[in-house]
This record gives structure tokens, sequence and C-alpha cells, in this order.
């Protein structure tokens, strides 16, 4: 992940997108979109480049899909899903970011106390 021990916001909500099922790329993109309510819209090329990255670090891999799938009238979907690496990366870093969430929480109350 990164060299401070976390993600990106990008990386995460890519990690987090594929938490529950692979998902092809356009429909990781949604995801992202949604679950960040709007906060992180990746482009395409953006979007790929993070997946590649994330491929190359052992967290993410091609994958078959689940159940039924709806056909594509175009190109064949490239479904992607986490690997038990990128599972594990992904506990890291929501545990990382809870607790940095706590501490904020903490302080704000130390300081607006002390006003």
């Amino acid at each position: 992940m990164a060299s401070d021990g976390g993600t990106s916001t990008l990386e995460y909500h890519v990690l987090l997108a594929m938490a529950a099922r692979p998902l092809y790329g356009y429909a990781i993109k949604e995801a992202v979109e949604t679950e960040s309510r709007g906060a992180v819209t990746p482009r395409a090329g953006s979007l790929y480049r993070v997946i590649a990255r994330l491929m190359s670090r052992g967290l993410v891999q091609e994958s078959t899909p689940r159940g039924d799938v709806e056909p594509h009238p175009g190109r064949k979907r490239k479904y992607y899903a986490l690997t038990a690496e990128g599972r594990a990366a992904l506990r890291d870093e929501a545990q990382r970011l809870k607790s940095a969430a706590a501490l904020a929480e903490r302080r704000l109350r130390v300081a607006g106390g002390s006003s």
C-alpha cells in the first residue's frame, strides 16, 4: 500500500467496492461514486491505473463473475476481485481510518472544551 502504511482515497474505495463480489471496471466506478457520495469520481484512465497497481501488489486479481451475468454488446468485460492479501489490506486500512477518526474526535473534544 502507500509508503505510510495507508492507501490513497481512490485505492481504498476501489478495494471497498470489490469487497462483496467481483466487479468489472464500470461497476467499480459506479460503486466508488455511490459509496463516496460523489466525493470520489474516478476517470477511466485513473481507475484502470489504480486497478493495475493493486494487481501488481497482489491485492486484486482478474476473476470470474458470480451468478448470472448480463451479456454486454461490446468487448468482453474483465472482472476483478480482492485476493486474500487485498482483503487483509482493506481490513487494515479500515482499522487505520477508524483509529484516525477516533483520535480526531478525542482531539476535537479536548480543543472544544478549552475554549
